[in-house]
């Protein structure tokens, strides 16, 4: 679409994964596969059904754009789902809330070779490594933009052609329902979104009817993480 002069300010960068359908190192960049596991641990459960966590992203800033490097922060960024359907950890623990105790985001550090800790599930996701990043113009949603007094048609081109709903790095994010930006519990500021991921675009995972989740970060807390999402 022909981006509105008033928006053209607001265009930001998103960066889309390339992947192959391969695991790669414990450390690569990836959606679904093998993490990195600290050598004193064991791969991440779920409290409420003990079973396997689902690694659904993990990024490494060495193979990120390095525009967004300084945005994830150091070491890795890691985020495991419970996809448990009996019991439905995900309703239980109402995992499309932020710090549910059925998801696990955190950052880790890697040092040496780690644990070969390995999921138990029944069903894992295919590992997705990523390979590259294709950047495409992403544009707000008039929640992220409220200052701008704009005709409705323009805000409903925008959402006809100008959203980037896709599992995407950095841009804006695609709300379903609103801004959703928790707070850090430690220090009450807005966190940020660092990813979105979309239901069934690289990985095979449904967040209630199509929904879309967002991994977020506290701006000044690096190691405060969390993951929501919301559907329709």
């Amino acid at each position: 679409m022909d981006v509105p002069a008033a928006l053209q300010p607001y265009v930001r960068t998103a960066w889309l994964p390339e992947t192959a359908e391969e695991d790669g190192p414990r450390t690569a960049s990836k959606l679904g596969g093998t993490a990195w596991i600290p050598a004193d641990e064991t791969w991440p459960a779920c409290p409420n059904c003990g079973r396997s966590l689902q690694l659904l992203l993990q990024l490494n800033p060495d193979d990120l754009p390095e525009a967004v490097r300084g945005e994830v922060g150091e070491g890795l960024v890691q985020l495991f789902y419970c996809t448990s359907q009996d019991p439905l950890c995900e309703v239980d623990c109402e995992a499309f809330f932020p710090f549910s105790a059925s998801v696990v985001a955190r950052r880790v550090v890697p040092d040496g070779e780690g644990s070969e800790a390995v999921p138990d599930l029944a069903d894992p996701f295919p590992p997705r490594r990523v390979v590259g990043w294709r950047p495409v113009d992403d544009l707000p949603v008039p929640e992220d933009a409220p200052e701008l007094s704009l005709p409705d048609e323009v805000w409903d081109e925008v959402y006809r052609h100008g959203l980037v709903e896709r599992d995407k790095l950095a841009g804006w994010p695609t709300w379903i329902q609103g801004p959703e930006r928790p707070a850090c519990p430690r220090c009450g500021t807005e966190m940020r979104v660092v990813f979105q991921i979309v239901s069934d675009d690289t990985l095979p995972i449904l967040f209630g009817d199509m929904g879309t989740g967002h991994l977020t970060r506290c701006p000044e807390h690096a190691d405060v993480l969390t993951f929501g999402w919301a559907c329709t």
